[in-house]
């Protein structure tokens, strides 16, 4: 282990450097989010559809998703993408990372929406609302409250998740830390270092669920 006095000269030398890491890492961790959700809220609505073939593909995805390791499937959608479109790692990245995602998100979703009492359902459609305004105004607001706590944890996964990208050459933290540890011969220091960082951000984001989930609480909300 290194001493923590070269820990510190070498934390304070490489803090530029890791910073735009870190900014990177969150980039790409948001934007693989974002359209996780987007993802994860349709297969939502597969999975609670009456027709089995809507039912069956959502449960072939999500099956996919769980039983084959994370680095496989950024693997595949990687090389797999960038043979049909010309992409950059990013948007490679960003893609396999919502993929992933997008199933647990899924079933977070499915969850919350049928966590909603059934008696609701009928009210709405004793007020003349079809399904689609019944799922805007009342199931889905309630559902997404419900489920927030559950995503809190699933973006502090993908917030970790998103280091597996250095294997596709994206400069985002693991990236620089072994790069650097390499160069330096000091893969110990570095890697202590990212640990930091990654923690740091947990941390964060951590405290800002916890945050919401305080408020939803006192609000009555859940």
């Amino acid at each position: 282990m290194p001493n923590i006095q070269h820990l510190l000269d070498v934390f304070l030398k490489s803090m530029p450097l890791f910073l735009k890491g870190a900014l990177l890492t969150l980039e790409l961790s948001a934007t693989s989010l974002l359209i996780g959700l987007v993802i994860g809220l349709f297969f939502a609505f597969l999975s609670l559809s009456k027709s089995a073939v809507l039912k069956a593909i959502s449960t072939f995805y999500i099956t996919i998703v769980r039983g084959t390791p994370l680095i496989v499937q950024i693997f595949v959608l990687y090389f797999g993408l960038t043979d049909l479109i010309k992409m950059s790692s990013f948007m490679a990245a960003t893609l396999a990372l919502a993929f992933h995602n997008g199933a647990y998100i899924s079933e977070i979703f499915r969850g919350a929406i049928q966590s909603i009492d059934h008696g609701q359902y009928e009210a709405a459609k004793s007020l003349g609302m079809n399904n689609l305004l019944t799922y805007k105004r009342i199931i889905l607001p309630q559902a997404f409250l419900r489920a927030i706590p559950s995503l809190g944890n699933q973006f502090i996964i993908a917030l970790k998740d998103s280091s597996l990208a250095a294997f596709i050459s994206m400069d985002e933290l693991f990236n620089i830390a072994t790069t650097q540890g390499s160069n330096n011969f000091d893969q110990m220091t570095y890697l202590v270092i990212v640990a930091f960082y990654y923690l740091l951000m947990v941390m964060i984001l951590s405290f800002l669920v916890g945050k919401v989930e305080t408020k939803l609480k006192k609000s009555g909300a859940t």
